[in-house]
């Protein structure tokens, strides 16, 4: 048990380090307990992924993200946060999951398991969420979904060329991965639930995805729900009822993902039952429970798509706006403590 800490942040993405600085540049103690590595979602992207939005919206800490691209890289983006991190000193726990909150306001404990099985506890007068969503996917919940060829993440298309691959779903990441198979030469094959694909899809893929199923070069099957994957196919139910095998190496489950609900009513915060949405003040950030902030993505449900980098990253702001007025203005830090300066 460490002594008392003003704030703790719950994930190191980018609006956990967002409102991380926050609370540094108030004065405030702070630390970040993550599971993962440092930006743990934008870790686990395609190695060769560009972002859809420019390098300002991505930015946290009033620190400049310097890129050669309009739109940065995944490499990029891993370098700017480190960078961020480093000039700020976050204190950043690694490999740890919170898995439970006890206490009230003022006096929480936040118990962590370590990835070596160590169980550790600490204090924090206030408590800010920031898990994200992408560590949990939304299964299909068919038999054969747990085995070794199925993923509900798409990494690098090398290990598929020349086999045949069914992409679940019809959004950006499904569309997105579907392309890249094709062009890295897999036979590629679209099962989507819908009568067609998402309106989500970036305007620049559309046309493409599109075309590449026009001209059939990637197959599709729309208004068609998978029923059951084997080690060498996948069985679907397509339109009016017909049930149809298609011969596979690989399946890419790309249905989207979902915050962690349970740890959510673990901690006793309320969600909504019809749109998961969690209980959480728009002005504070403030959730049901007194002493506990929700920032980024979890506030939405599973309306994934309404809240990104570009957004959640000002939560932090919110936050400790409204923490200040409990805990009050912490005087400036001793001149020794100050920080460098942010080289290359």
């Amino acid at each position: 048990m460490e002594d008392v800490l003003d704030v703790l942040v719950v994930g190191a993405g980018p609006t956990g380090l967002a409102c991380a600085i926050e609370a540094i540049k108030s004065n405030f103690s702070v630390l970040v307990v993550e599971k993962g590595c440092l930006v743990n979602s934008i870790f686990s992207y395609p190695p060769g992924m560009t972002f859809f939005t420019t390098r300002e919206r991505l930015e946290i800490g009033d620190i400049p993200f310097t890129s050669v691209n309009l739109k940065p890289t995944r490499a990029e983006a891993l370098e700017y946060y480190r960078g961020v991190t480093e000039f700020y000193h976050v204190p950043v726990h690694f490999q740890e999951r919170v898995v439970g909150v006890i206490g009230s306001d003022g006096n929480f404990e936040i118990h962590a398991s370590a990835s070596d099985g160590e169980q550790k506890c600490y204090r924090a007068q206030k408590v800010i969420i920031a898990t994200g969503y992408y560590d949990i996917a939304n299964l299909i919940g068919v038999p054969g979904e747990e085995l070794p060829k199925v993923s509900h993440y798409y990494g690098d298309a090398h290990a598929s060329y020349q086999r045949k691959v069914v992409v679940v779903g019809g959004a950006n990441s499904a569309a997105i991965a579907a392309l890249d198979l094709f062009r890295h030469g897999a036979e590629v094959t679209i099962v989507h639930c819908e009568p067609e694909l998402s309106r989500h899809i970036k305007y620049w893929i559309r046309p493409d995805i599109e075309n590449r199923i026009k001209e059939g070069s990637i197959r599709a099957y729309m208004e068609s729900r998978v029923k059951e994957i084997t080690q060498d196919a996948v069985w679907i139910e397509a339109t009016q009822g017909e049930r149809i095998r298609i011969e596979n190496d690989f399946v890419y489950a790309l249905t989207g993902y979902h915050p962690d609900f349970d740890f959510l009513h673990r901690v006793g915060i309320e969600v909504d039952s019809r749109t998961s949405r969690p209980s959480c003040n728009t002005k504070t950030r403030e959730s049901n429970v007194p002493g506990i902030y929700l920032a980024g993505v979890v506030i939405s449900g599973r309306h994934t798509n309404e809240i990104f980098i570009e957004n959640g990253r000002f939560h932090g702001k919110q936050i400790i706006t409204d923490i200040q007025k409990h805990l009050g203005i912490r005087p400036p830090r001793p001149k020794e403590e100050t920080r460098t300066e942010l080289v290359d």
